[in-house]
């Protein structure tokens, strides 16, 4: 899966209204069941670029004032809210903070591929992307 690939999911993915813009749950559930029905390829493709935008995230200016719970919550909002919204947070940290003062979490977006795998595959999957989700693992991010 390439990243506008995975773009486009979310935003196919994403339920409609106002009330939802944060529905992290829902959102959650929604992916799952549209990657449950896809090839397992598409899971793991799924999973390592979800994996590469929170790594992208993870940088001090975001990141900082936050436990690395709340950090990898956070940064799974911003995912979670969409490319432009992502696009805008890597651009101006300023636009991370809504998320974090807010305590806008998606926690569940990160269970979405190992949830998606297990049903394809009918086996627990142990996630072994390139890139590091959890949070302080982008070393040049955290670099002073």
């Amino acid at each position: 899966m390439d990243e506008d690939t995975f773009w486009q999911l979310i935003a196919d993915c994403t339920p409609p209204g106002p009330d939802t813009d944060h529905d992290a749950e829902l959102l959650a559930d929604i992916l799952t069941e549209q990657l449950a029905r896809s090839p397992v390829d598409r899971v793991e493709g799924f999973a390592e670029q979800l994996s590469w935008a929170l790594y992208r995230l993870d940088r001090r200016e975001y990141g900082r004032e936050l436990s690395g719970d709340a950090f990898l919550y956070t940064r799974a909002a911003v995912v979670a809210a969409g490319r432009q919204v992502f696009e805008r947070v890597l651009h101006d940290p300023g636009a991370f903070a809504p998320f974090a003062d807010g305590y806008v979490w998606a926690e569940s977006l990160l269970y979405v591929p190992d949830r998606a795998y297990e049903r394809v595959t009918g086996e627990e999957w142990t996630r072994d992307t390139r890139y590091s989700f959890e949070s302080y693992s982008n070393l040049a991010g955290w670099a002073e």
